[in-house]
């Protein structure tokens, strides 16, 4: 990953906890999840499992190979939001990624919940707080991913060779009492920060 986009890692937090982790990041392409897995330390990558949808990585023997055996990726269902399939794909795939932290196992996942045209951050969805709230013992990483939509811009098949950035932000805290918006505004919030105290690459 590097080698094709001169990736730039920053850690603000440990790079080496124990503590499984729910990394967080803004979506703008196919290569975020690499990246990020690729940034980890060598020994934190094999209890690393990027969460991504089965309708893109199941869809050929060579995705499905990477998905499985590469990064050990949890394939979750996206069903049509607001329908009666779509509630349950989301209750299990919750199930799925609470039972893979029970397992001491780290997560990368994407509350936006599909990829920005434009890198910007939109807005999150709600499973990251129902994650949070399964899995409350695990510690919250915002990172921020940049300059990945101009590498592998969506509905292109070759990445191009530009500078791209992951910043590892500090652990956020949450309480039992916050509500969902407010959590999902405060972690969006994160993520914005680590933007604005961004060297943006060219």
């Amino acid at each position: 990953m590097s080698i094709l986009s001169g990736t730039a890692i920053e850690w603000r937090c440990d790079p080496q906890g124990e503590t499984p982790r729910v990394y967080y990041a803004n979506h703008a392409s196919h290569l975020d999840f690499v990246a990020i897995w690729s940034a980890l330390p060598r020994r934190a990558r094999r209890d690393v499992r990027p969460v991504a949808g089965r309708d893109y990585w199941d869809k050929t023997p060579a995705r499905r190979f990477l998905a499985d055996r590469v990064f050990h990726a949890v394939l979750i269902d996206r069903a049509r939001a607001g329908s009666q399939s779509g509630a349950a794909a989301a209750r299990a795939s919750l199930k799925r990624m609470a039972d893979e932290v029970a397992r001491h196992h780290s997560l990368i996942v994407f509350p936006e919940g599909t990829r920005s045209l434009d890198g910007e951050i939109g807005e999150f969805r709600s499973g990251l707080f129902h994650l949070v709230r399964l899995c409350p013992d695990a510690e919250l990483i915002p990172v921020y991913v940049e300059n990945l939509h101009r590498v592998l811009p969506k509905g292109e098949f070759l990445p191009v060779p530009l500078l791209s950035r992951v910043v590892f932000g500090r652990p956020m805290t949450s309480s039992a009492n916050e509500d969902k918006h407010a959590f999902l505004s405060r972690a969006r919030l994160a993520l914005l920060d680590l933007r604005k105290s961004n060297v943006h690459v060219n």
